[in-house]
């Protein structure tokens, strides 16, 4: 029942193979040097206001306290055992949207019940998961503030320096807005935490990062983010990681992608141009027949604002088109030729599956899904109504009407009657959802894939998850 997963050996910068790591997170954004002439400066009035002090004061309002409730299972006897135990979590985030958008990594939320996020003023709220990548552990959830939050500014890591001051602020061992200082110790680490979990490209900092710290920002003297806190060496003292925020920026981006969460699509392929002296976000082409190639894009523009907000980056396009329809359209201020140029795109549907594992939807079993499902996992799927989700987070799921004996799902223990609500952090509400996760390019890679159920094993209807393994390639 254990998740395995296939991937290519990753070689660390230091000899040998580093022992085991506790997850932290933690990511890198660029940090400045005391000379800069942008950095804050010093109350000359005050000696203790340093550029250090200005920077917490700067970025407080926006880290994020997680804390979070899950039911553990001994997953040698998951489907045997009549109860779970409950075990608290903590990790930290990053307000990026005012509307409520925090960064988080996708290890603080996996497989959780309920999250509490709580503010430096005091306010807290209850969060629910919108996106997560699982692959990079990297996650946005979302919160339902009574007021606009305030957003941290990210930096870029692409001109990070060795020695370079860099703090940290996080909720580590539960003690909220806990700030550590330390200096960029390293560049380009690569480090394997586990058989299924592995970073390249870290940065490493002596600056102290404690579990409780994961998710939460790597700031520079600026108050601006460049790295997410992801990983300590256990044992080690002074020896943290963070993913720098160039590189996680990419994955926030896609994260946000308006296909994920509003179900609409926009067609436009950007690059980001991301260093200390220069951020924009160029288009380099539009999807065929997409609302970006009907809008009029060409390779080329510079894209400017979004509704009326700037855009410097893929994150600020994203987070300006987060909340529209399929059908509105956008009014979007590109630079061509020189000159600013107003472009109006409408927004098309999707028809990818979304990304969480909760939605409601029932639909009749074509031959093909039952065909896939039926071979790769061993399972037949029926439509289960409304009624066998009552009571919990799901708003849907498959029944498994039959178990090939000998394959994957019996292995597991998966039962018939059992209600299969996810696959690998996807939900499984359509038969659609199971053959579109069976055929994703990614699953090829995996040995096993994870899976939630709900199921009764004698004390009443409870979600079970374990590990199938594959039977054959996707």
């Amino acid at each position: 029942m254990t998740q395995q997963r296939k991937t290519s050996p990753r070689r660390n910068t230091a000899k040998g193979l580093w022992a085991a790591y506790l997850v932290a997170f933690a990511v890198t954004a660029t940090a400045a040097a005391a000379a800069d002439p942008r950095l804050p400066a010093a109350d000359a009035s005050d000696p203790r206001e340093t550029p250090l002090v200005q920077a917490v004061k700067k970025a407080k309002a926006s880290v994020v306290n997680i804390h979070s409730v899950k039911t553990s299972y001994d997953e040698a006897s998951v489907f045997g055992s009549k109860q779970g135990r409950k075990v608290n979590g903590m990790g930290t985030g990053i307000v990026v949207d005012g509307r409520g958008y925090i960064v988080t990594n996708n290890h603080v939320v996996a497989g959780v019940e309920s999250l509490r996020c709580s503010l430096v003023d005091g306010s807290s709220y209850d969060a629910t998961t919108v996106a997560v990548d699982p692959e990079h552990d990297l996650a946005i959830i979302k919160v339902e503030p009574t007021r606009d939050l305030t957003v941290m500014p990210l930096g870029t890591s692409s001109d990070i320096m060795l020695g370079e001051t860099v703090v940290a602020v996080g909720n580590a061992f539960g003690y909220e807005h806990t700030v550590t200082a330390g200096i960029v110790s390293a560049l380009h680490r690569d480090v394997e935490v586990n058989e299924t979990q592995s970073y390249k490209n870290l940065i490493q900092t002596d600056a102290s990062i404690n579990p409780g710290n994961s998710g939460g920002p790597l700031l520079n003297l600026r108050g601006e983010v460049v790295g997410i806190n992801v990983a300590i060496r256990a044992g080690a003292q002074r020896i943290g990681f963070a993913i720098p925020i160039d590189d996680a920026r990419q994955i926030i981006a896609k994260l946000f992608n308006t296909e994920a969460i509003d179900r609409t699509a926009h067609g436009l392929i950007t690059e980001d141009v991301k260093n200390a002296e220069d951020r924009r976000l160029i288009v380099r082409g539009a999807a065929t027949a997409s609302p970006a190639s009907q809008a009029g894009f060409q390779p080329g523009d510079v894209l400017i604002q979004a509704e009326g907000k700037g855009v410097v980056d893929r994150v600020d396009l994203e987070r300006a088109l987060l909340g529209h329809k399929a059908g509105q359209s956008i009014e979007i201020v590109v630079h061509r030729d020189g000159e600013p140029k107003t472009l109006s795109l409408t927004l098309g549907a999707t028809t990818a599956p979304p990304r969480n594992v909760i939605a409601a939807a029932q639909t009749v079993q074509t031959t093909n899904e039952a065909d896939s499902a039926w071979t790769v996992l061993g399972l037949k799927l029926g439509t289960a109504g409304t009624e066998a989700v009552v009571g919990t987070r799901y708003r849907g799921g498959l029944r498994v009407s039959a178990v090939r004996e000998g394959g994957p799902a019996a292995a597991s223990g998966i039962r018939a009657g059992d209600v299969l609500v996810g696959l690998d952090q996807w939900e499984t509400v359509t038969p659609d959802h199971v053959e579109w996760v069976l055929k994703r390019s990614p699953l090829k890679t995996f040995s096993s894939l994870k899976f939630y159920i709900l199921g009764d094993r004698g004390k009443g209807q409870e979600t079970l998850l374990g590990h199938l393994k594959l039977a054959s390639p996707r």
